[in-house]
C-alpha cells in the first residue's frame, strides 16, 4: 500500500510520524494530509534511507536541487559531487537529470550518495536509449517509455516528474494562440517532436493508469510536469498555460482516485503580479495537491544572476501557498553548473523559502530568526553562527573584522544597541 492508501486506512506509519515530529505537528494531522492528498512524503518503498521530509499544505517550504550528467559535460564524479553539495547546503530532495552515455550507473551513484528524497525524469533516459537503439528519439516507443518509468521506479526514485499534462488539444491550443517562447521544458520539446513526428497521442496522457500501476507499486510520488510551462514573462496565464493546468488538474483527480501520490509542478517564469493568480488557479483546479515550483523567475533580465530573481518568485510563491521549490544557479541560462553554482541555487533557495516559513509565527523558522535577532544584540557570535544559513561563510566575515565586538558599523562609536540598554533599563 502507498503512504495515502495506509493513511485512508487510519494507519500512521513510521515516516509521517517522522515528518509530523520534524515539522511540529501531530502524527494525525500529517495522516489526514497524506490520506486527502495536501501532503506528500517522497519515499520509494525500496530505498533505505534515514532523512525523510513532507511537503505540502500547512509544511515548511522545501528545497529541491538539481544534478546530471549530460552529452556535454558527461563527468559522474562531478555530479556526485555536485550532490553531496546539494546535501550538505540544506536541500531536502534531488533530482537526478542524467542524459550522459551511461545514466543507469550515474542514477545508482546517485542514490547511494545522498539520503535526501530523489528524483528523476524518465523521458530524458527513453530519449536518450531511442536515440541510441533506434537511430532517433522519435522512434522511441510506447513500451520504451514506460519501461523506462518502471526502471527507474524499481531502483528507488522517490519521485518522478512525468509529462502527462501534455495532450494533442493543448499543442492545437498553443499552434494557434502563439507565444514568445513556445516551450522551454527539455520534456516537453521531446514529447512534442515525438507526438507530431508520429501523429501519435502523449502515451503518457493517453495511458495514464498503465503509468499509475506503475508508480503505485513502489510508491514513487507522481510530479506532473509542466511540459507547456511559460519560458518568458510575457506567456505567463496565457491559454496554453491555463489550459495545461486543466489537463494537469484532470490527471491530478485520477492519481488521488487511485491512492498514488501526486503533485504538481509549476511554471517557471511569472511576473509578481501573476504570482497571487497562478497559485489560487492551481490549487484550486489541482485539488489542494503540493505545488512544486520551477521559480518563479519574476523578471528575464537576470542572466548570471538568476538564482537571485528565482528567489524573488520563489519568496513570494511560497507567501502564496507553493510547497517545493526547485533551485535556480547564476549559471541558469548561461550553462551547466559547476559545484559553487549549485551551492549558491540551494543556498539562495533556502532564503526565499525562509523569508515564506518565517510567515508561520512560532514555527521553526521563525523562532530561528528570532533567536539570530537576540543574538546580533547580545554580539554573540557563536549563536549567530548556529543560526545562519552559510556558516562558513559567517565565519569568514566575522574573523575578517576588525572591531573587537564583532561589528564593522560603530567603529570607535557606541553601539546603538548599548545605548539603547541603558535608556530602557536593560543594561
Amino acid at each position: 500500500m502507498t503512504q495515502m492508501l495506509k493513511a485512508r486506512a487510519g494507519k500512521i506509519t513510521e515516516e509521517m510520524e517522522m515528518v509530523a515530529i520534524s515539522e511540529g505537528f501531530t502524527p494525525e494531522f500529517i495522516r489526514d494530509g497524506v490520506a486527502a492528498g495536501r501532503i506528500v512524503i517522497p519515499k520509494n518503498k525500496l530505498r533505505n534511507r534515514s532523512k525523510i521530509c513532507g511537503i505540502g499544505g500547512g509544511l515548511d517550504v522545501k528545497v529541491n536541487g538539481l544534478m546530471g550528467t549530460s552529452g556535454d559535460r558527461d563527468d559522474m564524479e562531478m555530479e556526485v559531487k555536485k550532490l553531496k553539495i546539494i546535501e550538505a547546503a540544506g536541500a531536502h530532495g534531488f533530482m537526478d537529470l542524467s542524459m550522459g552515455a551511461d545514466i543507469d550507473t550515474m542514477r545508482t551513484l546517485s542514490l547511494s550518495n545522498s539520503n535526501i528524497a530523489a528524483g528523476c525524469v524518465p523521458v530524458y533516459q527513453a530519449a536518450k536509449e531511442a536515440a541510441d537503439k533506434r537511430g532517433l528519439m522519435v522512434n522511441m516507443t510506447a513500451d520504451d517509455l514506460f519501461s523506462v518509468v518502471e526502471k527507474q521506479c524499481q531502483a528507488g526514485m522517490d519521485f518522478m516528474a512525468v509529462h502527462s499534462a501534455l495532450n494533442m488539444d493543448l499543442l492545437k491550443i498553443l499552434k494557434k494562440t502563439g507565444r514568445v517562447a513556445d516551450i522551454c521544458s527539455r520534456g516537453g520539446s521531446l514529447l512534442t517532436g515525438w507526438m507530431f513526428h508520429n501523429d501519435k497521442e502523449n502515451p503518457l496522457y493517453e495511458q495514464f493508469d498503465r503509468l499509475l500501476e506503475i508508480l503505485k507499486a513502489t510508491d514513487t510520488v507522481l510530479s506532473i510536469g509542466d511540459a507547456i510551462r511559460p519560458g518568458a514573462n510575457a506567456d505567463s496565464l496565457d491559454q496554453a498555460h491555463l489550459r495545461g493546468l486543466m489537463v494537469a488538474g484532470e490527471l491530478t483527480k485520477r492519481a488521488l482516485a487511485a491512492g498514488v501520490q501526486v503533485m504538481v509542478e509549476g511554471p517557471g517564469h511569472v511576473p509578481l503580479n501573476h504570482i497571487p493568480s497562478a497559485m489560487l488557479l492551481q490549487k484550486r483546479l489541482c485539488f489542494e495537491v503540493p505545488y512544486y515550483i520551477l521559480g518563479f523567475l519574476a523578471t528575464d533580465v537576470a542572466p548570471g544572476y538568476d538564482n537571485i530573481s528565482g528567489a524573488i518568485g520563489g519568496a513570494f510563491a511560497g507567501m502564496h501557498g507553493a510547497d517545493f521549490l526547485c533551485y535556480l544557479t547564476p549559471a541558469e541560462h548561461l550553462g551547466l553548473p559547476n559545484e559553487d553554482d549549485v551551492r549558491i541555487g540551494v543556498e539562495t533557495t533556502r532564503i526565499a523559502a525562509n523569508a515564506a516559513n518565517v510567515l508561520k509565527r512560532g514555527g521553526a523558522a521563525w523562532n530561528r530568526d528570532l533567536a539570530m535577532s537576540r543574538s546580533r544584540v547580545a554580539r554573540n557570535q557563536e549563536e549567530q553562527v548556529k543560526n545562519a544559513i552559510n556558516q562558513a561563510n559567517l565565519i569568514a566575515a566575522l574573523a575578517a573584522q576588525t572591531p573587537s565586538h564583532g561589528c564593522a558599523v560603530c567603529g570607535d562609536s557606541k553601539c546603538p544597541a548599548d545605548v539603547a540598554a541603558e535608556f530602557f533599563g536593560l543594561a
